[in-house]
């Protein structure tokens, strides 16, 4: 018995380290888990501390003014670009209602716009505002536009307000329109002008004309062969100033006297312009061969005009001996475009006045040569340009030549009012 008394102690030493050992290992683990738990918490901090301060970096640095405001109106937060619009430094905005950088007139009503915002709050542009008006700190009104978005801050309903200053935009808007309102004013002097050349001037003209005729029929053969023609070129040169006139006159109505835009068949329009010119057709002995055409959104007047020129033109740069070969072909560019093109046999152009020609008063032969002011093209291309096409030329000396001109299918163009007169090609 006292054999094994002697031997429970150690029975009790064993317990005991073990028990420590064990106690040992759970505080070390303890203790690891501790740390582990305390480095992630740091580093979860730090990755925080970074995010907040490149969000104050974006915040202050953004070029537009950045406010944030709770849903009673209160101002939380500003960045600088906010002090630079309204001229209040942040400490004067924060915990202020936003209410303070609305003009006086329009408070009132911002408050009750901002509680109903509050009720249903989403992302609400408000560029296309028409006169946003922003309050700044001495009084004056700052044109602005503002973007408003719903941001949740730390659990709290917050509004960011995205705020650009549009002072700029606004001058340049109110340039353009007094820009806008003078080219109105200079087409009515040009509608006037074209009164006065259209009346005014031609009468004179003729005058001139009608006496030089009377001239010429009752002192025929009385005077001598030299008076004879000084008086033929006193008639020539009276005609000549009718044609540049009216010429001049359809050129400056292109613009001022167009036809809004409607649905036109372009085969329609070029059995017009072929009708007006069968006359020529029929002396010259052309053949005018010609392609479907399309149906466009455009101004008939002006695209008849269009064809008109371009065909007559086509047979009056023939080639002597050579009847006039004219095909007027059409393809589609895109969904949206067509280009139509008028191909003849002519003399051609030289590559060097492929520009030159739709300048207007540009003249590539001598009037003894080829009759024409010099504007027919220049108002083909005036016409196109209304369209909201291009124009353009290939040539070779000697192997004929081919106009091609591009319109849009909607009608893709400058579209004016009124009607256009005739202008007479060159």
């Amino acid at each position: 018995m006292r054999q094994q008394q002697t031997g429970r102690p150690w029975l009790y030493l064993v317990g005991w380290l073990l028990l420590s050992a064990t106690l040992g290992i759970l505080l070390n683990s303890m203790l690891n888990r501790s740390q582990k738990v305390q480095r992630l918490v740091d580093q979860r901090t730090l990755e925080l501390e970074q995010a907040e301060a490149r969000f104050e970096t974006l915040f202050d640095s953004n070029g537009s003014g950045l406010l944030v405001a709770d849903k009673k109106g209160i101002i939380q937060l500003v960045n600088p670009s906010v002090e630079t619009i309204f001229g209040y430094a942040s400490g004067e905005l924060i915990g202020q209602k936003v209410e303070m950088l609305v003009p006086q007139q329009y408070r009132e009503t911002h408050v009750h716009h901002r509680s109903e915002y509050a009720k249903k709050p989403v992302h609400r542009p408000m560029s296309q505002s028409p006169r946003l008006l922003g309050r700044h700190k001495d009084g004056r009104e700052v044109p602005v536009e503002i973007d408003l978005v719903p941001v949740d801050v730390a659990g709290r309903a917050m509004v960011l307000a995205n705020v650009t200053d549009v002072t700029e935009k606004r001058e340049a808007e109110a340039a353009l329109a007094r820009a806008f309102e003078d080219l109105r004013r200079s087409n009515v002097e040009l509608e006037q002008f074209a009164y006065v050349a259209s009346h005014d001037l031609q009468e004179p003209l003729r005058a001139i004309n009608s006496f030089s005729e009377l001239l010429g029929m009752r002192y025929q053969g009385q005077l001598d062969g030299e008076a004879d023609e000084f008086l033929s070129f006193i008639r020539d040169g009276a005609r000549r100033a009718q044609a540049l006139i009216r010429d001049l006159l359809a050129y400056s109505r292109v613009g001022t006297h167009g036809k809004p835009f409607a649905v036109t068949d372009c085969n329609h329009v070029l059995d017009g312009a072929l009708n007006n010119l069968q006359l020529a057709i029929r002396d010259s002995q052309a053949q005018i061969e010609r392609d479907p055409l399309p149906t466009i959104m455009g101004d008939e007047v002006q695209l008849t005009q269009l064809f008109q020129n371009l065909v007559g033109n086509a047979m009056k740069f023939c080639q002597p001996g050579n009847p006039p070969r004219v095909r007027v072909r059409a393809r589609q560019l895109d969904g949206r475009r067509w280009e139509i093109s008028v191909q003849d046999n002519g003399i051609g152009i030289e590559p060097q006045y492929f520009e030159r020609i739709f300048v207007i008063f540009q003249r590539l032969h001598p009037h003894e040569a080829y009759a024409g002011t010099g504007i027919g093209l220049a108002i083909c291309k005036k016409i196109v340009d209304r369209h909201g096409g291009t124009i353009r030329v290939e040539s070779e000396p000697g192997r004929g030549s081919t106009f091609s001109f591009t319109v849009a299918v909607d009608g893709t163009g400058v579209a004016a009012g009124a009607t256009t007169a005739n202008a007479a090609s060159s």
